[in-house]
């Protein structure tokens, strides 16, 4: 029984990992986006429990890693799709629009196509065991619950409208299956010289918590934004 228990512990997390992304989707359906993003951050910590658990516990098997990819594609792909489809109901469009205002929400699903394709690669790329290639999911969703929740006026106003909610939808799809490496935020020891970059990001993070709800989002930007011009860096002086 003990054995039972210790060898289903991994995956019965990835499963509450699933529930979590299943409610998230529920009540961003229903317009409950406050609790939509609770719930992906709530799978978010199974998410990072069950990895965690398999190597504790010597249990990792092929079938935790697959059922660990399905949940992530619920929670971090399917779920912020739904925050999105909801908002592009709300959000303002063009006169030209009107006439597809009834179909161009569905769009938003797009972004769990490229989410499934974003896990998919990660489980067969070797070359992200000590980095990130391209936006990590979780990021994603992250990032589109705390602009919902802190943009919300904004976004449904005049000033904004759904073609920029496309294009920024698509932007981020792009940014998921991308070839840029993102920073890598593991310290192995303090010092500047190894480090500088990480203790950039860090420095640059603390502002952005003034912004409230919408400070993740914020804070996303920054690393994408940072790992792109540290690649760019990083290229020209190998070319150099």
């Amino acid at each position: 029984m003990a054995n039972f228990i210790i060898k289903n512990t991994p995956n019965t997390i990835t499963c509450c990992n699933l529930m979590s992304g299943c409610i998230a989707t529920g009540c961003a359906f229903h317009g409950h986006f406050f609790w939509a993003v609770i719930w992906i951050v709530i799978g978010a910590v199974f998410d990072f429990f069950d990895g965690m658990s398999a190597r504790a516990l010597g249990v990792s098997s092929p079938i935790g890693k697959e059922l660990d990819s399905l949940a992530d594609v619920v929670t971090f792909g399917v779920a912020p799709s739904a925050i999105l489809f909801c908002l592009f109901r709300q959000v303002h469009y063009p006169e030209i629009l009107i006439p597809l205002k009834g179909f161009i929400p569905y769009t938003a699903f797009i972004m769990a196509a490229f989410s499934a394709l974003r896990l998919a690669k990660f489980n067969l790329d070797e070359r992200q065991s000590t980095q990130f290639i391209g936006l990590p999911t979780p990021a994603n969703a992250l990032f589109w619950g705390s602009l919902v929740l802190g943009q919300h006026a904004f976004l449904v106003s005049q000033k904004f409208n759904a073609v920029f909610l496309f294009l920024f939808m698509l932007l981020f799809c792009m940014l998921l299956v991308s070839e840029v490496p993102m920073l890598a935020l593991k310290f192995k020891d303090l010092s500047w010289e190894k480090n500088k970059v990480k203790f950039i990001f860090i420095l640059g993070c603390l502002p952005c918590f003034l912004l409230g709800t919408s400070c993740f989002a914020a804070i996303i930007l920054w690393y994408v934004a940072l790992s792109i011009i540290t690649d760019v860096m990083a290229r020209r002086s190998q070319n150099l």
